[in-house]
């Protein structure tokens, strides 16, 4: 699989959970706390991949994306902080539904700006063999990737 491909599967899988959070009931708190869980998970190792694989190599290759990536990777460092912060958060916390609200909106945010700002350009300047070539060495990656969203490396940027 190609490696945008790859992250715009990783971003609808995390739509659908988003979406499966915003349908449970308010007293759905044992489901929402799974599902956070999920986010938490997929998220923290979706991060990991972007940021020790793909963005590398989208400003090597398109070097003119160099401003969406370090963008990117301060919306990364917000994001990890707000999973972290999430993923010890008891279900019945005033706070829970709001945090995670927010963190819907953030990476919702980012997915559009990836998906229709800069993607475009990468995928004409890498091409189809080396994108494939990057989803594997991506699809490696997931293996390393931290549990904890604070051991994300922009999560100390």
């Amino acid at each position: 699989m190609d490696g945008i491909v790859l992250l715009r599967e990783d971003h609808k899988n995390v739509e659908k959970l988003f979406k499966e959070f915003e349908r449970a009931g308010d007293d759905a708190l044992s489901e929402k706390g799974d599902i956070a869980r999920q986010v938490v998970r997929e998220l923290t190792t979706h991060a990991w991949i972007e940021e020790k694989v793909f963005y590398p190599a989208a400003r090597e290759a398109a070097p003119e994306t160099t401003d969406h990536v370090l963008e990117s990777v301060e919306e990364h460092h917000a994001v990890l902080w707000m999973l972290s912060e999430l993923d010890g958060l008891d279900p019945s916390d005033e706070r829970f539904d709001a945090k995670m609200t927010v963190l819907m909106e953030n990476v919702r945010h980012h997915v559009e700006e990836e998906e229709q700002d800069w993607f475009p350009d990468v995928r004409k300047a890498m091409g189809r063999n080396r994108l494939r070539e990057l989803g594997e060495r991506m699809e490696a990656a997931r293996k390393d990737a931290p549990e904890s969203p604070l051991d994300v490396p922009s999560a100390d940027a």
